[in-house]
């Protein structure tokens, strides 16, 4: 991995906090991902799993984990299986984890190779009377392709008809969504090879320059201070591009007096960032685009104060709409009559602002978290708002990434990262 060793008692912590919210007689099963191909013999670079990876630390495919705290054999309470390892795979594909070096990363024990999964999981379904299976319930969740999980449950479902069946992620949606002090200082790590990128750019975007030119000095900074790359797929829109709101193609060029929407972040150790900012290619705002830029950042400076203990996503977001409708009659943009006649279901500000101010984030970019319940302390939200104005050739994003405190203001994991008008003039004009 790129990534540093990550102190394993998180793994340990997550493992216990996850067990003491199972039923009585219960195991749950955990899966590697699957490698994808693609076509012939090429695959796409592989991605752990966020579940086996939270409970674990495991970053290698053909993993299982299973956890049985009640189980009366002792040694299989906590039961990780890794892929055999030999000489021969070490030099076709690298190393992989051992025994020993699979008790090292996750802190179990018990590390048996995959090849005795189907026996020992029969010994532990003779003790248990339930199984938690790991479906993915994400609210956002649009999922085609079988999974080696979606395989896995169809085979033990099938296998054992008479065991009770439990779901592992409404557990998990409540224990991803609160970040211990490890993740957070992962995150910190995301957000500050973010910013290392971002000052690049800065220094490097000009009238001409090509959107995918933007996106190869970023993935150049990101991979120098050991990320695997993009978090997610990068959005460098500049113009009208900025107004397609997942534009990926990144493939125009940057003229002068455009604007750039630059939704771009780094991962770390699988943790995510994920920032958004605008800049001026020409390295200065028109007084237009100022005037957008600065509502949009007021909006963004008053949302984030809102994240605090014990509000709801709900209200909030509805907040952040009052927020931006008020800008929004500023700028000239609505009159009062468009507030008074809109429809409750779609408000006038949603013709500028489209889409939703905050999201969980963590070791997904879209992150593990039940919006219903009221936001508490460790939460990680982005804070997102944009404008975005078709007829005038531009869109405006800024987006950070905040950490609810117990008490006090928000923290701001990308504080350090410039984001005033006049800051980021003087930075690209230097």
């Amino acid at each position: 991995m790129k990534y540093h060793k990550i102190e394993r008692q998180l793994f340990v912590k997550n493992r216990k906090n996850f067990t003491s919210q199972m039923k009585p007689k219960s195991l749950a099963v955990f899966n590697s991902n699957d490698i994808y191909p693609i076509s012939a013999d090429s695959t796409l670079p592989f991605e752990q799993h966020r579940d086996i990876f939270y409970l674990s630390g495991v970053d290698q495919e053909e993993s299982v984990l299973v956890l049985f705290p009640d189980c009366p054999n002792e040694n299989l309470r906590e039961v990780l299986f890794v892929r055999e390892t030999n000489a021969h795979i070490a030099v076709w594909e690298g190393e992989k984890l051992n025994k020993e070096a699979a008790f090292e990363t996750s802190g179990i024990k018990k590390v048996l190779w995959l090849q005795d999964l189907d026996k020992v999981l029969f010994e532990m379904s003779t003790y248990c009377d339930t199984f938690y299976i790991n479906t993915n319930e994400h609210y956002r969740a649009n999922v085609e392709t079988e999974t080696r999980e979606d395989r896995f449950i169809k085979k033990l479902l099938l296998k054992y008809p008479a065991h009770s069946v439990a779901k592992s992620n409404p557990i998990l949606q409540k224990l991803r969504a609160v970040k211990d002090p490890i993740e957070l200082k992962l995150m910190q790590n995301a957000c500050d090879i973010t910013e290392k990128g971002f000052r690049r750019i800065l220094n490097f975007t000009k009238p001409g320059v090509w959107e995918y030119e933007i996106e190869a000095e970023l993935i150049h900074e990101f991979m120098k201070n050991r990320s695997k790359g993009f978090a997610y797929t990068p959005i460098i829109a500049s113009g009208n591009n900025a107004n397609v709101l997942h534009y990926t193609v990144n493939n125009q060029q940057c003229k002068s007096g455009d604007l750039i929407l630059l939704d771009t972040a780094a991962e770390y150790a699988n943790y995510a960032s994920d920032m958004t900012r605008t800049i001026p290619v020409s390295g200065k705002f028109s007084t237009r685009q100022k005037e957008v830029y600065n509502a949009v950042n007021h909006v963004k400076n008053e949302a984030t104060k809102m994240l605090v203990p014990g509000n709801l996503w709900k209200e909030y977001h509805e907040e952040v709409g009052n927020l931006m409708t008020s800008e929004l009659l500023k700028l000239g943009l609505l009159d009062r009559s468009d507030v008074q006649n809109e429809d409750k279901n779609w408000p006038a500000y949603k013709k500028y602002f489209m889409h939703g101010t905050s999201h969980h984030i963590g070791l997904d970019t879209h992150d593990y978290g039940l919006l219903y319940e009221k936001m508490e302390a460790n939460n990680v939200f982005t804070v997102e708002p944009g404008i975005y104005l078709p007829k005038e050739g531009f869109g405006i994003r800024l987006e950070d990434d905040v950490v609810i405190q117990e008490q006090g203001n928000p923290y701001n994991l990308m504080g350090n990262i410039p984001i005033e008008a006049e800051e980021i003039e003087d930075l690209m004009q230097s």
